[in-house]
């Protein structure tokens, strides 16, 4: 049975904005400069960022039996604001997980402010009920706050130059 957990960030940057980030290779990018206790480093396999890119992840060390997986994008809607990525290879399905996949959906909330909504659905081998504590949506959290201001500060830079 599939099973979801979300997180919900308010952000006061335009959605359109942080589109530029969650919805292009920027994000994987970023993310081992502003995040690297979540992630080491992101590799593009293949694609270009739309639907079928796939990247590989690697952790950072010391996370016992997570060293790396591979993530296949497969929704990019550039007009809803919403990336879909499944896990298709690697450390997280060999643990136990059947199925694991982050939605990311940014939804404007005015012309300056959005909310960044992460979502983890997944599905555990019954085998496995020890993985259910694995799932945290506290990485996504971490990642839409330091997003936000990555953002936020790119603003502040181009204004004053």
């Amino acid at each position: 049975m599939r099973k979801s957990q979300s997180h919900e960030f308010e952000a006061d940057v335009p959605a359109a904005e942080l589109w530029e980030v969650y919805g292009t290779l920027l994000a994987a990018e970023l993310l081992p400069k502003l995040l690297p206790q979540v992630l080491a480093k992101v590799e593009l396999v293949s694609g270009d960022g739309g639907v079928g890119t796939i990247l590989e992840l690697t952790f950072p060390p010391g996370i016992p039996g997570l060293e790396s997986y591979k993530e296949k994008f497969i929704t990019v809607d550039n007009e809803k604001f919403i990336k879909e990525a499944e896990t298709i290879d690697g450390d997280i399905l060999k643990l136990g997980f059947v199925y694991y996949m982050v939605r990311f959906e940014i939804i404007a909330k005015g012309p300056t402010s959005s909310v960044i909504k992460s979502t983890i659905q997944y599905e555990i081998d019954e085998a496995h009920p020890e993985l259910e504590a694995m799932v945290s949506t506290a990485p996504l959290a971490a990642t839409a706050e330091k997003f936000a201001g990555y953002v936020k500060e790119q603003k502040i830079a181009q204004s004053s130059s």
